[in-house]
């Protein structure tokens, strides 16, 4: 029994190694698609947060809420050297120039998310708390970090 269980661990480690190593993997094509999926995605999730949250079904704005959170967590490993051309990518090179800036935007995008999963329901104003806890982050890297379109 105890071999069984020793070479059950061998082969998780050795499969969970064989992932670590497809992600990294990726092509830049792969790359640059899956960040643009990923903030589409989030942009979508935004819309309808604000609707539910305006619905008063805060519940499930909340469960989206965590769901941007952690989205906003994996861009951070969406933006190496080799992708910042190609693919009709709209990341402008002040993300590499200001890779801190850009991480630190992330991360508070990710935990204003998590924050606002608390404050949502006490909101006197659904709108403006959205607004200053969700799209104010949306507009801050747009208006930096993305090219015009």
């Amino acid at each position: 029994m105890i071999q069984k269980i020793k070479i059950l661990k061998a082969i998780i480690i050795i499969f969970s190694l064989s992932l670590t190593f497809s992600a990294n993997a990726e092509t830049v094509e792969e790359i640059i698609k899956g960040r643009k999926a990923l903030f589409s995605k989030n942009y979508s999730t935004a819309k309808r947060v604000q609707a539910l949250a305006s619905k008063g079904e805060f519940d499930k704005a909340k469960s989206l809420m965590i769901k941007m959170s952690e989205n906003y967590k994996t861009l951070l490993e969406y933006f190496p050297e080799n992708s910042k051309e190609g693919f009709k990518t709209e990341a402008l090179p002040l993300i590499w120039e200001n890779k801190k800036e850009f991480n630190d935007l992330m991360k508070k995008s990710s935990d204003d998310m998590i924050k606002l999963t608390s404050l949502i329901e006490d909101s006197e104003d659904i709108r403006a708390t959205l607004t200053q806890m969700m799209w104010s982050n949306c507009k801050a890297c747009h208006s930096r970090f993305r090219a015009p379109h």
